[in-house]
């Protein structure tokens, strides 16, 4: 009964009321790389938002990557305004573990993005990841553009392809629009990189994410490639 309904969505008239005069605050600066948590971003900068598990490991899969100028924990997905962690682990504010990432695009891309976030769970699981089981550790992408979204869905399209061929099931990762990205407490930002030796149940399927979606109009070049 615990499992079946840590696994079933809230609705939206049953989810916890949250808090609409105060928000979560914000460390000043990235235990890593020392930039700012919060916007406004650089010029040129872009932001993607992707729940793939518990948000600690999450998080330290994508500040590792070249031309990330910074990541946060957060929630987002569910109905709760500012959420705690202790709410959204209840099951009753729809909101999934999520990792937002600032990034330069010239130097990273969001397919690249979204390779290590394919790559990094598996997400044929549902409401769940591993053991941690509850809709809080759902596969996810919150997308905040028409373009991210087309990027997306085929990028999902792509990788379940190669899933299905290595025998897994069909991919279960919700994608829809960013409505807002709620910003977990502080000790979460960046836990690993506080606490070397802290909990990452994350684990991927070992099944390697086609980089380019094929969703532009091929080239020339593209033709001469091949």
């Amino acid at each position: 009964m615990f499992f079946r309904n840590k696994k079933e969505m809230v609705a939206a008239t049953d989810a916890l009321p949250g808090r609409t005069d105060q928000t979560m605050p914000i460390p000043d600066a990235h235990e890593v790389n020392g930039h700012a948590l919060s916007g406004p971003w650089p010029e040129g900068l872009e932001t993607a938002v992707f729940g793939l598990g518990c948000f600690w490991g999450a998080e330290r899969l994508f500040w590792r990557l070249p031309g990330v100028w910074t990541t946060a924990v957060g929630y987002a997905g569910g109905f709760t305004p500012n959420p705690t962690y202790e709410e959204v682990c209840s099951g009753k504010t729809g909101h999934t573990e999520a990792v937002m990432v600032a990034f330069d695009p010239k130097v990273i891309t969001y397919d690249e993005l979204l390779a290590t976030f394919w790559e990094g769970h598996d997400p044929t699981q549902g409401m769940r990841q591993g053991n941690d089981v509850g809709t809080q550790y759902r596969s996810a992408i919150y997308t905040t553009s028409d373009d991210q979204r087309t990027v997306a869905d085929a990028s999902r399209d792509a990788f379940a392809a190669a899933l299905g061929h290595a025998g897994y099931d069909e991919i279960t990762t919700e994608i829809a629009p960013l409505a807002r990205f709620w910003y977990a407490e502080p000790y979460h930002q960046q836990y690993l990189a506080k606490n070397p030796n802290g909990y990452c149940g994350l684990g991927g399927t070992g099944v390697s994410c086609p980089i380019g979606t094929g969703v532009h109009a091929p080239t020339d070049a593209d033709v001469d490639a091949h």
